[in-house]
């Protein structure tokens, strides 16, 4: 009894860090102004880049977006990579080389275990453009996106701005789930850089210079690795470039997605998020993560302590844990979900709070140990 003791008081401590935790990204969202942009024409020339595999439902939507924003079009190039798909994707890009926009596609004939980093690099190293600013193929954004996140940058003269994903055209409750869930991990990443010290981004709406990319030996020594060819370069961009990261709060910047339609899907794509936590250098990031995975893992003991102790002290500390758990957690989506406009989906809370703690557990597990499927291929 007294281990049972010991696991529930050690139980109260990481949820002190958690509420702790989470108050911080409250504090670093807080800190991020609004951003206005203002009407001065637009002088640097941009290079957006698609990587793209077996797109052909979406990626037609994504280009006549990117063309019909409201930008010079002499200082917007275009380029999508093709990464080897057996669908129609190629044909359907080349049907807009007429209207500027350039098709790469990759040819490697050995197995590659990072072909999205392998098709960003060789479209930079064709890019004109001073700014890179990657989107994904399917992948939806309003006519302002680019002329708000090219004010950002001239304004701030960041190195790396990281800019709002949201999901979107949900058709199920599951994919709402999603919604809620992937606005806590948005917000969470701009908190931290909010809080000059960044930590994850979306390489689905990220902008860095050209410049800046090659100065930090670009994707050199995380090629390796299938993902994270955003939040692993965010950190060596962070690491060189200390308080030139900026995160764009203004919702005509923000790029809309869809949430995943199955579970397994959904679990495939979080693995492959996930597995880029081997490679983190940041001590501090390291030690949060696993914080948070032991708060999770605490509120599984104390639950399967208070079925088996039904009379113990077990379900007093679950109480505790969920009511801080829930109410940090519902704070900090108040003004996230705010900001993008679905506060109505934080009567799923209760729910995803529950869930998530499952999730949490075993992604943390499953996303450090083995292979997963992106993309019709067996990565790691």
């Amino acid at each position: 009894m007294e281990v049972i003791s010991a696991l529930s008081y050690f139980s109260v401590f990481l949820t002190i860090i958690y509420v702790f935790v989470v108050a911080t990204f409250i504090r670093g969202w807080a800190k991020l102004d609004l951003f206005k942009h203002d009407e001065s024409p637009a002088q640097t020339k941009v290079s957006i880049l698609i990587a793209a595999r077996n797109e052909e439902k979406l990626i037609g939507k994504t280009i006549d977006d990117i063309l019909a924003q409201n930008y010079d079009k002499a200082l917007m190039e275009i380029i999508v990579i093709d990464d080897h798909s057996t669908d129609r994707t190629s044909a359907i890009i080349s049907a807009y080389a007429n209207q500027g926009v350039k098709l790469i596609q990759l040819n490697e004939a050995n197995a590659l275990n990072s072909y999205k980093k392998k098709a960003i690099q060789t479209a930079i190293g064709q890019s004109t453009g001073k700014l890179i600013i990657t989107t994904d193929a399917d992948c939806r954004m309003g006519e302002n996106w680019l002329k708000t996140i090219v004010n950002c940058y001239e304004i701030n003269a960041y190195k790396m701005i990281s800019s709002p994903v949201a999901y979107f055209e949900e058709k199920s409750f599951f994919e709402r789930l999603q919604t809620l869930e992937f606005s806590y991990l948005i917000g969470l990443g701009a908190s931290t850089i909010g809080n000059k010290n960044p930590s994850t981004c979306n390489g689905a709406n990220l902008a860095y210079e050209r410049e800046a990319f090659f100065e930090v030996g670009g994707f050199k020594g995380i090629d390796d690795l299938a993902s994270g060819d955003d939040e692993l370069l965010l950190h060596k961009m962070a690491a060189i470039y200390e308080g030139k990261i900026g995160f764009l709060k203004n919702t005509d910047a923000i790029v809309y997605t869809h949430a995943k339609p199955t579970l397994v899907e959904l679990i495939q794509q979080r693995k492959r998020w996930a597995s880029k936590s081997t490679r983190y250098k940041e001590k501090s990031v390291i030690i949060l993560g696993i914080s948070i995975w032991l708060f999770n893992l605490s509120i599984i003991l104390n639950a399967i302590l208070a079925i088996v102790f039904p009379n113990g002290d077990s379900i007093r500390f679950l109480v505790f844990q969920l009511i801080f758990k829930m109410g940090m957690e519902s704070a900090f989506l108040s003004s996230i979900t705010s900001f993008f406009k679905r506060k109505q989906l934080l009567v799923l809370l209760p729910i995803l709070s529950l869930l998530h703690i499952l999730y949490i557990v075993y992604i943390g597990i499953a996303g450090n140990s083995g292979r997963y499927s992106w993309k019709g291929r067996m990565v790691k």
